[in-house]
């Protein structure tokens, strides 16, 4: 079993599995034993979305996709998003399980909940330590918006 470490996010703990790398777009990615690499949302972007209830993928497999471009969207009860690749590389697999029961993100994430799978490189992508140390970056920044967009509502109400 790998070590789990944890990032708080106010009172909610959202754990790293310490045997996968990260990408900044929240997704970890397991290299699996063909040499393909399996792509799933964090805990953290789990936490962010909230009861993700929809999901499309925009792309076949075989499809050739760049860092960052568009694959697919998905809904959820905080947000409507586009999905971007990871990496470089090509799209290999989707998970059509998702397609009919997207809910299995929410209770499943690091496991029957994968997003996709590619054939890249995955040099980019973060350590669960270098992640951790982006999510507190990010954190920050949420938080200064957060409370940025509360004190604005509370001027107006004024």
């Amino acid at each position: 079993m790998s070590e789990t470490l944890t990032f708080m996010m106010g009172d909610f703990a959202a754990e790293i599995l310490s045997d996968r790398l990260y990408a900044k777009n929240h997704m970890w990615a397991m290299p699996m034993s063909d040499g393909n690499i399996r792509f799933g949302f964090s805990a953290y972007a789990v936490r962010l979305l909230q009861d993700i209830y929809f999901i499309e993928f925009s792309h076949e497999p075989m499809a050739q996709l760049k860092n960052r471009q568009e694959f697919g969207s998905i809904e959820s009860k905080k947000a409507e998003s586009g999905l971007y690749s990871p990496i470089t590389g090509q799209l290999v697999q989707i998970n059509e399980q998702l397609l009919d029961d997207p809910s299995i993100i929410n209770v499943d994430k690091y496991g029957q909940g994968w997003l996709i799978e590619m054939h890249g490189d995955s040099s980019e992508m973060l350590t669960p330590q270098q992640y951790l140390d982006h999510l507190s970056q990010a954190w920050d920044v949420a938080q200064r918006t957060i409370k940025g967009q509360a004190n604005t509502m509370d001027s107006e109400d004024e």
